[in-house]
Protein backbone atom coordinates (compact mmCIF):
# COMPACT_ATOMS: atom_id res chain seq x y z
CA UNK A 1 0.00 0.00 0.00
CA UNK A 2 2.81 2.40 0.94
CA UNK A 3 4.50 1.68 -2.42
CA UNK A 4 1.31 2.55 -4.27
CA UNK A 5 0.99 5.81 -2.35
CA UNK A 6 4.61 6.67 -3.13
CA UNK A 7 4.07 5.99 -6.83
CA UNK A 8 0.95 8.18 -6.84
CA UNK A 9 2.82 10.99 -5.08
CA UNK A 10 5.64 10.80 -7.63
CA UNK A 11 3.19 10.76 -10.58
CA UNK A 12 1.24 13.73 -9.21
CA UNK A 13 4.48 15.59 -8.50
CA UNK A 14 5.86 15.02 -12.01
CA UNK A 15 2.53 16.03 -13.55
CA UNK A 16 2.46 19.21 -11.44
CA UNK A 17 6.02 20.13 -12.46
CA UNK A 18 5.26 19.39 -16.13
CA UNK A 19 2.14 21.54 -16.08
CA UNK A 20 3.70 24.50 -14.30
CA UNK A 21 7.01 24.52 -16.13
CA UNK A 22 6.53 22.90 -19.55
CA UNK A 23 2.86 23.66 -20.26
CA UNK A 24 2.90 27.23 -18.99
CA UNK A 25 6.18 27.94 -20.78
CA UNK A 26 8.07 31.22 -21.11
CA UNK A 27 6.45 34.62 -21.30
CA UNK A 28 7.15 37.53 -23.61
CA UNK A 29 9.31 39.90 -21.59
CA UNK A 30 9.23 42.90 -23.94
CA UNK A 31 7.96 46.13 -22.36
CA UNK A 32 7.53 47.75 -25.79
CA UNK A 33 4.85 50.41 -26.15
CA UNK A 34 3.05 50.72 -29.47
CA UNK A 35 1.49 54.18 -29.47
CA UNK A 36 1.22 55.40 -33.04
CA UNK A 37 1.63 51.87 -34.43
CA UNK A 38 -1.00 49.92 -36.37
CA UNK A 39 -1.43 46.16 -36.14
CA UNK A 40 -3.55 43.62 -38.03
CA UNK A 41 -4.38 40.33 -36.33
CA UNK A 42 -6.24 37.75 -38.44
CA UNK A 43 -8.62 35.38 -36.70
CA UNK A 44 -8.69 37.65 -33.67
CA UNK A 45 -12.30 37.02 -32.68
CA UNK A 46 -11.27 33.97 -30.63
CA UNK A 47 -8.40 32.07 -29.00
CA UNK A 48 -4.82 33.29 -28.97
CA UNK A 49 -5.54 35.84 -31.69
CA UNK A 50 -8.00 37.68 -29.49
CA UNK A 51 -5.74 37.44 -26.44
CA UNK A 52 -2.78 38.80 -28.44
CA UNK A 53 -4.98 41.64 -29.73
CA UNK A 54 -5.88 42.61 -26.15
CA UNK A 55 -2.20 42.74 -25.17
CA UNK A 56 -1.24 44.81 -28.22
CA UNK A 57 -4.12 47.22 -27.62
CA UNK A 58 -3.02 47.64 -23.99
CA UNK A 59 0.39 48.67 -25.31
CA UNK A 60 -1.23 51.51 -27.24
CA UNK A 61 -1.43 50.02 -30.74
CA UNK A 62 -4.24 50.69 -33.16
CA UNK A 63 -5.47 47.10 -33.61
CA UNK A 64 -7.45 45.84 -36.59
CA UNK A 65 -9.43 42.67 -35.85
CA UNK A 66 -9.56 40.89 -39.21
CA UNK A 67 -12.21 38.16 -38.91
CA UNK A 68 -14.59 36.25 -41.16
CA UNK A 69 -17.72 36.39 -39.00
CA UNK A 70 -19.15 39.88 -38.54
CA UNK A 71 -21.20 38.80 -35.53
CA UNK A 72 -18.27 37.20 -33.72
CA UNK A 73 -15.89 39.92 -34.85
CA UNK A 74 -18.05 42.72 -33.48
CA UNK A 75 -18.52 40.80 -30.21
CA UNK A 76 -14.73 40.40 -29.97
CA UNK A 77 -14.32 44.10 -30.74
CA UNK A 78 -16.31 45.03 -27.65
CA UNK A 79 -14.40 42.53 -25.52
CA UNK A 80 -10.97 43.69 -26.71
CA UNK A 81 -11.93 47.32 -26.08
CA UNK A 82 -13.23 46.48 -22.61
CA UNK A 83 -10.28 44.30 -21.58
CA UNK A 84 -7.60 46.62 -22.99
CA UNK A 85 -9.20 49.92 -22.05
CA UNK A 86 -8.48 51.16 -25.58
CA UNK A 87 -10.78 52.66 -28.17
CA UNK A 88 -8.15 52.27 -30.90
CA UNK A 89 -9.57 48.89 -31.94
CA UNK A 90 -11.51 48.24 -35.15
CA UNK A 91 -13.19 45.25 -36.76
CA UNK A 92 -12.76 44.71 -40.50
CA UNK A 93 -14.30 41.70 -42.27
CA UNK A 94 -11.81 39.28 -43.81
CA UNK A 95 -12.57 35.80 -45.16
CA UNK A 96 -9.26 34.10 -45.85
CA UNK A 97 -11.14 31.44 -47.81
CA UNK A 98 -12.08 34.01 -50.44
CA UNK A 99 -9.49 35.72 -52.63
CA UNK A 100 -12.04 38.43 -53.42
CA UNK A 101 -12.59 39.09 -49.72
CA UNK A 102 -8.84 39.34 -49.13
CA UNK A 103 -8.44 41.83 -51.97
CA UNK A 104 -11.40 43.84 -50.70
CA UNK A 105 -9.97 43.90 -47.17
CA UNK A 106 -6.54 45.02 -48.38
CA UNK A 107 -8.05 47.71 -50.60
CA UNK A 108 -10.23 49.06 -47.78
CA UNK A 109 -7.36 48.96 -45.29
CA UNK A 110 -4.88 50.72 -47.57
CA UNK A 111 -7.38 53.47 -48.35
CA UNK A 112 -8.43 54.05 -44.74
CA UNK A 113 -5.24 53.44 -42.72
CA UNK A 114 -1.96 55.28 -43.18
CA UNK A 115 0.26 52.84 -41.29
CA UNK A 116 0.92 49.13 -40.93
CA UNK A 117 3.67 48.18 -38.52
CA UNK A 118 2.78 44.62 -37.62
CA UNK A 119 0.88 41.89 -39.48
CA UNK A 120 0.03 38.80 -37.44
CA UNK A 121 -1.12 35.92 -39.64
CA UNK A 122 -2.88 34.04 -36.87
CA UNK A 123 -6.07 32.57 -38.32
CA UNK A 124 -6.24 28.87 -39.10
CA UNK A 125 -8.67 25.99 -39.57
CA UNK A 126 -8.55 22.25 -38.96
CA UNK A 127 -11.07 20.84 -41.38
CA UNK A 128 -11.42 19.50 -44.88
CA UNK A 129 -13.59 21.11 -47.53
CA UNK A 130 -13.12 23.74 -50.21
CA UNK A 131 -12.70 27.48 -50.17
CA UNK A 132 -14.90 29.75 -52.28
CA UNK A 133 -12.25 29.58 -55.00
CA UNK A 134 -12.05 25.79 -55.03
CA UNK A 135 -8.86 25.27 -53.05
CA UNK A 136 -8.50 22.75 -50.25
CA UNK A 137 -9.74 24.51 -47.11
CA UNK A 138 -6.57 24.17 -45.04
CA UNK A 139 -4.26 25.08 -47.91
CA UNK A 140 -6.52 27.98 -48.88
CA UNK A 141 -7.04 29.48 -45.43
CA UNK A 142 -3.92 28.50 -43.49
CA UNK A 143 -1.46 29.32 -46.26
CA UNK A 144 -2.76 30.82 -49.51
CA UNK A 145 -5.03 33.42 -47.89
CA UNK A 146 -2.22 34.71 -45.71
CA UNK A 147 0.19 34.59 -48.65
CA UNK A 148 -2.02 36.89 -50.69
CA UNK A 149 -2.84 39.17 -47.75
CA UNK A 150 0.83 39.60 -46.89
CA UNK A 151 1.82 40.40 -50.47
CA UNK A 152 -0.98 42.93 -50.90
CA UNK A 153 0.11 44.75 -47.73
CA UNK A 154 3.86 44.42 -48.23
CA UNK A 155 4.49 47.86 -49.69
CA UNK A 156 2.78 49.54 -46.73
CA UNK A 157 4.83 47.44 -44.29
CA UNK A 158 8.00 48.51 -46.11
CA UNK A 159 6.99 52.17 -45.99
CA UNK A 160 6.48 51.95 -42.22
CA UNK A 161 9.60 49.93 -41.38
CA UNK A 162 10.97 48.68 -39.16
CA UNK A 163 7.95 46.40 -39.27
CA UNK A 164 7.25 42.71 -38.79
CA UNK A 165 5.21 39.84 -40.21
CA UNK A 166 4.43 37.04 -37.76
CA UNK A 167 2.86 33.81 -39.03
CA UNK A 168 1.45 31.29 -36.57
CA UNK A 169 2.47 27.79 -37.63
CA UNK A 170 2.69 24.69 -35.41
CA UNK A 171 5.12 21.99 -34.36
CA UNK A 172 2.86 19.83 -36.55
CA UNK A 173 4.88 21.17 -39.47
CA UNK A 174 7.53 18.60 -38.47
CA UNK A 175 5.18 15.88 -39.76
CA UNK A 176 4.16 17.79 -42.88
CA UNK A 177 5.02 17.21 -46.51
CA UNK A 178 4.05 19.04 -49.68
CA UNK A 179 2.69 16.97 -52.52
CA UNK A 180 3.17 19.42 -55.38
CA UNK A 181 1.48 17.07 -57.84
CA UNK A 182 -1.63 17.00 -55.66
CA UNK A 183 -1.48 20.79 -55.35
CA UNK A 184 -1.26 21.27 -59.11
CA UNK A 185 -3.98 18.75 -60.01
CA UNK A 186 -6.44 19.06 -57.09
CA UNK A 187 -5.47 22.46 -55.67
CA UNK A 188 -5.24 20.83 -52.25
CA UNK A 189 -2.57 19.33 -50.02
CA UNK A 190 -4.59 16.14 -49.64
CA UNK A 191 -8.17 14.92 -49.95
CA UNK A 192 -8.60 12.29 -47.23
CA UNK A 193 -11.35 12.72 -44.64
CA UNK A 194 -10.38 10.41 -41.76
CA UNK A 195 -9.07 12.13 -38.61
CA UNK A 196 -5.48 11.06 -39.33
CA UNK A 197 -5.72 12.18 -42.97
CA UNK A 198 -7.12 15.55 -41.91
CA UNK A 199 -4.34 15.86 -39.33
CA UNK A 200 -1.79 15.15 -42.06
CA UNK A 201 -3.17 17.91 -44.28
CA UNK A 202 -3.17 20.29 -41.32
CA UNK A 203 0.50 19.43 -40.74
CA UNK A 204 1.19 20.02 -44.43
CA UNK A 205 -0.42 23.46 -44.26
CA UNK A 206 1.70 24.34 -41.24
CA UNK A 207 4.83 23.33 -43.18
CA UNK A 208 3.66 25.76 -45.85
CA UNK A 209 3.68 28.51 -43.19
CA UNK A 210 7.30 27.83 -42.27
CA UNK A 211 8.46 27.59 -45.89
CA UNK A 212 6.56 30.77 -46.76
CA UNK A 213 8.37 32.64 -43.98
CA UNK A 214 11.71 31.17 -45.07
CA UNK A 215 11.25 32.39 -48.65
CA UNK A 216 9.70 35.70 -47.60
CA UNK A 217 12.75 36.59 -45.52
CA UNK A 218 14.94 36.18 -48.59
CA UNK A 219 12.73 38.50 -50.60
CA UNK A 220 12.73 41.08 -47.80
CA UNK A 221 16.51 41.37 -47.59
CA UNK A 222 17.53 45.00 -47.77
CA UNK A 223 14.16 46.20 -46.48
CA UNK A 224 13.21 47.10 -42.92
CA UNK A 225 10.64 44.29 -42.72
CA UNK A 226 11.42 41.11 -40.79
CA UNK A 227 9.32 37.96 -40.60
CA UNK A 228 8.98 35.00 -38.26
CA UNK A 229 6.99 31.77 -37.96
CA UNK A 230 6.19 30.06 -34.69
CA UNK A 231 4.67 27.22 -32.70
CA UNK A 232 2.33 28.68 -30.05
CA UNK A 233 2.08 25.45 -28.07
CA UNK A 234 -0.86 23.11 -27.82
CA UNK A 235 -3.81 25.40 -27.07
CA UNK A 236 -6.94 24.30 -25.23
CA UNK A 237 -9.17 25.80 -27.93
CA UNK A 238 -7.07 25.15 -31.03
CA UNK A 239 -8.72 22.12 -32.63
CA UNK A 240 -12.12 22.08 -30.92
CA UNK A 241 -13.86 24.36 -33.39
CA UNK A 242 -13.86 21.89 -36.27
CA UNK A 243 -13.37 18.52 -34.56
CA UNK A 244 -16.17 16.04 -33.86
CA UNK A 245 -17.78 16.32 -30.43
CA UNK A 246 -16.85 12.70 -29.61
CA UNK A 247 -13.14 13.36 -30.13
CA UNK A 248 -13.38 16.60 -28.14
CA UNK A 249 -14.99 14.75 -25.21
CA UNK A 250 -12.37 11.98 -25.31
CA UNK A 251 -9.53 14.50 -25.36
CA UNK A 252 -11.00 16.80 -22.69
CA UNK A 253 -8.93 15.45 -19.74
CA UNK A 254 -5.73 15.80 -21.79
CA UNK A 255 -6.48 19.24 -23.22
CA UNK A 256 -7.57 20.60 -19.84
CA UNK A 257 -4.43 19.54 -18.00
CA UNK A 258 -1.68 19.46 -20.62
CA UNK A 259 -2.66 22.24 -23.07
CA UNK A 260 -1.99 25.96 -22.66
CA UNK A 261 -4.69 28.52 -22.08
CA UNK A 262 -4.86 31.42 -24.51
CA UNK A 263 -2.74 33.79 -22.40
CA UNK A 264 0.05 31.22 -22.23
CA UNK A 265 -0.48 30.32 -25.87
CA UNK A 266 -0.04 33.83 -27.28
CA UNK A 267 3.33 34.50 -25.62
CA UNK A 268 5.51 33.34 -28.52
CA UNK A 269 3.37 35.38 -30.94
CA UNK A 270 3.98 38.44 -28.77
CA UNK A 271 7.69 37.62 -28.50
CA UNK A 272 8.06 37.49 -32.29
CA UNK A 273 6.02 40.67 -32.66
CA UNK A 274 7.72 42.74 -29.96
CA UNK A 275 11.05 41.40 -28.76
CA UNK A 276 13.82 43.87 -29.38
CA UNK A 277 16.88 42.84 -31.40
CA UNK A 278 15.59 39.72 -33.15
CA UNK A 279 15.56 41.24 -36.65
CA UNK A 280 18.74 39.33 -37.65
CA UNK A 281 16.72 36.13 -37.09
CA UNK A 282 14.23 37.04 -39.83
CA UNK A 283 12.87 33.94 -41.53
CA UNK A 284 13.44 31.73 -38.49
CA UNK A 285 11.00 29.59 -36.51
CA UNK A 286 10.28 30.14 -32.80
CA UNK A 287 8.78 28.02 -30.03
CA UNK A 288 8.40 28.88 -26.34
CA UNK A 289 9.77 32.39 -27.03
CA UNK A 290 13.01 30.86 -28.34
CA UNK A 291 14.40 30.49 -31.85
CA UNK A 292 14.56 26.83 -32.90
CA UNK A 293 16.29 24.81 -35.55
CA UNK A 294 14.02 23.08 -38.06
CA UNK A 295 14.32 19.98 -40.19
CA UNK A 296 15.86 20.34 -43.64
CA UNK A 297 12.45 20.11 -45.30
CA UNK A 298 11.31 23.26 -43.47
CA UNK A 299 14.19 25.33 -44.89
CA UNK A 300 14.42 23.71 -48.31
CA UNK A 301 15.18 26.59 -50.69
CA UNK A 302 13.87 24.80 -53.77
CA UNK A 303 10.60 23.73 -52.12
CA UNK A 304 10.04 27.18 -50.63
CA UNK A 305 10.58 28.85 -54.02
CA UNK A 306 8.29 26.33 -55.76
CA UNK A 307 5.55 26.87 -53.15
CA UNK A 308 5.88 30.64 -53.60
CA UNK A 309 5.54 30.41 -57.37
CA UNK A 310 2.49 28.12 -57.16
CA UNK A 311 0.94 30.45 -54.57
CA UNK A 312 1.52 33.45 -56.84
CA UNK A 313 -0.24 31.66 -59.67
CA UNK A 314 -3.14 30.42 -57.55
CA UNK A 315 -3.72 33.81 -55.91
CA UNK A 316 -3.55 35.76 -59.17
CA UNK A 317 -0.34 37.63 -58.35
CA UNK A 318 1.69 36.02 -61.14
Amino acid sequence: MSTLILVLVVVVGVAYIYRHIVVKGKRCTSKAKLHGKTVIVTGSNTGIGKTAAIDLARRGARVILACRSRQRGEAALEEVKRESGSNQVLFMPLDLGSLASIRSFADTFLKSEKRLDLLINNAGVFMQGQTQDGFGMMFGVNHLGHFLLTNLLLDRLKECGPSRIVTVSSMAHNFGKIDFECLNTKRALGTGTSFMEVLQVYSDSKLCNVLFTHELAKRLQGSKVSCFSLHPGAINSELNRSTSSLIVICLKPITTFFFKNTVQGCQTTLHCALQEGIEPLSGRYFSNCTVRDVYAKAKDDAAAKKLWEISERFSGLA
